[in-house]
């Protein structure tokens, strides 16, 4: 027997099997992305886990990676790669299963507000962390820019208000499926930013405005304005250049945009962006300022509405001063969202700016408290209680890196430095313009462990999380992704942005990675604080993500 020709036929033949076996593997890959593209253009729901999957392709090296999830649902709560801003939660029933839907603007322009589409999200009542994408609902009739919308259910149809032409034209369209796609547009006279409230008894009412508000009651068609009902200026309206002076303005608490209406306990409530005109020392304003979301109600829907109080504030985490003034802590800009209940607990969706101006605004969520006293005043937000458990004032709740995982994000995952909730080193201002300083930098490629990395970071910049959850175990170490453009040092601190130190870290120019050890044990539910700190004047570094390790 030639020993030489069989073990040479033997070579051949196992090196024809690893190319066979890569290539249908590599093909198998390539089939499951066209078969996603393909569910995802017929409008099937895809879930984030998929695109996931599909996106990231080649696994990562990095060991780390390989044995550890990234955090998922936390603030914002879809991905850091979507853009859904001006988000309206609905609760509808669909085939048996409740489930909050997210109707809102989508920032893909990149140079401008929103964009040509608009895009549904939804997640089951009972985890408001885990959203499945849904696909695009809607394209304008004349493909101009969508502009912030609104969905009611009427019977077993769902209506969609959508303003095109960046807001100048309202359309409404239909869908027997809550995420769309909605089709078969008509024009109507309810205008900017529209809000429509399905009410008990079955009647409609629309609100719409920017900077002057109005509201009507709808006919049946929900097109038309019923006639006799209309009424501008329930809400004192907002001073602007383009806005003259006629009586119903309010520097103290001007109507800006986002309309939104509400029945909460009995009252019906509007929703709005109010625009402050005065120094605001309390959350830290000094100039006009429109991040707010705030509200007023009433016993009837368009008209009566008394002063209600502030729900929402998207400059970050306010820091107490001694005097009893505050600071803000990250890039205020517009506001837009509304509340609603989901098994028994209040939330406010609202959303954030990233990047250097208000095109890539964010969908964010936190828990609120709702009250009303023995007189009927109604209160939302962070709310303040007497000894008898009387509410007795309210104030916005505090933005967070946690969202709807109300427990705190587990520690143990890989986190994204752009859930920060607190970016902070002397230099605040608003989203277009203010003093600069460190930001998110905007991500847009669909893989769902993409991170949104801080950029700009100059020595004595902090970027904050509120809240991990550590467990009843200490972790021993914190390690760090950091691009290293000069020497620094990182000191990784608790509770405060000038807590307790509990490890530190030092960097050399070019480095991309560090860990260190735990100085201090740290459990429970805290808030955790990066301090970047370097002898250059020069942008030091980019921070991308953070873990702990037991």
């Amino acid at each position: 027997m030639n020993y030489k020709l069989l073990l040479l036929s033997l070579l051949l033949f196992l090196v024809n099997s690893a190319i066979a076996k890569s290539f249908f593997k590599r093909q198998e890959t390539e089939d499951s992305e066209v078969e996603s593209s393909a569910a995802e253009v017929d409008g099937d729901d895809v879930n984030a886990d998929d695109i996931e999957e599909v996106d990231s392709g080649v696994e990562s090296e990095d060991p780390v990676e390989k044995v550890k999830e990234y955090i998922k649902g936390a603030n914002p709560y879809l991905p850091l790669w979507e853009h859904v801003p001006d988000g309206e939660p609905k609760v509808f029933e669909y085939q048996g299963k409740k489930r909050v839907y997210i109707y809102g603007s989508h920032d893909t322009n990149r140079d401008e507000y929103c964009g040509k589409d608009q895009v549904v999200w939804s997640a089951p009542v009972e985890d408001l962390t885990d959203w499945t994408y849904h696909g695009v609902c809607y394209v304008a009739t004349d493909g101009s820019n969508l502009y912030a919308p609104d969905v009611v259910q009427k019977g077993d149809t769902f209506y969609l208000y959508a303003a095109e032409q960046n807001g100048a034209a309202v359309y409404v369209a239909t869908s027997k499926n809550p995420a769309g796609p909605f089709t078969d547009p008509i024009k109507t006279d309810v205008g900017f930013d529209p809000g429509v409230l399905n009410d008990d008894n079955g009647r409609i009412y629309a609100y719409w405005g920017f900077t002057r508000q109005s509201c009507a009651e709808l006919e049946d068609d929900m097109v038309t304005i019923k006639n006799g009902t209309r009424k501008d200026n329930v809400l004192k309206h907002a001073i602007t250049q383009w806005s003259p002076a006629d009586g119903f303005e309010d520097p103290d608490d001007a109507f800006f945009e986002a309309s939104s209406p509400r029945k909460v306990l009995g009252k019906y409530v509007y929703i709005y962006s109010k625009r402050y005109y005065t120094p605001q020392p309390q959350y830290g304003v000094y100039e006009d300022n429109n991040g707010f979301l705030s509200y007023k109600y009433s016993d009837e829907p368009l008209d009566n509405y008394v002063m209600g109080g502030d729900i929402s504030f998207n400059a970050g985490e306010l820091l107490q001063n001694d005097d009893g003034t505050r600071t803000m802590t990250y890039r205020w800009g517009n506001n837009h969202g509304s509340i609603i209940e989901v098994e028994g607990q209040w939330y406010i969706f609202y959303h954030r700016q990233t990047g250097v101006n208000e095109y890539a605004r964010q969908a964010m969520i936190e828990p609120v408290d709702v009250a009303m006293d023995k007189n009927g005043k109604l209160f939302i937000g962070k709310i303040t209680y007497n000894e008898e458990g009387e509410p007795i004032s309210s104030e916005p709740v505090e933005m967070t890196s946690q969202g709807a995982h109300v427990n705190g994000l587990d520690s143990r995952k890989i986190i994204s430095a752009g859930y920060t909730c607190h970016l902070f080193g002397g230099k605040k201002g608003g989203a277009n313009g203010g003093e600069g300083g460190a930001y998110i930098l905007p991500v847009y490629d669909q893989v769902d462990t993409i991170s949104a990395p801080i950029v700009d970071i100059t020595s004595k910049i902090t970027a904050g999380y509120r809240y991990l959850q550590f467990g009843n175990e200490s972790p021993s170490t914190v390690s760090v992704e950091v691009k290293a453009l000069e020497d620094l040092v990182i000191n990784v601190r608790v509770d405060d942005y000038q807590g307790d130190i509990i490890a530190t870290m030092n960097l050399k120019k070019g480095d991309t990675k560090a860990q260190a050890s735990l100085t201090k044990e740290v459990t429970g539910k805290r808030a955790i604080y990066f301090e970047f700190l370097s002898e250059s004047d020069n942008v030091i570094a980019e921070f991308n993500l953070f873990t702990f390790d037991d």
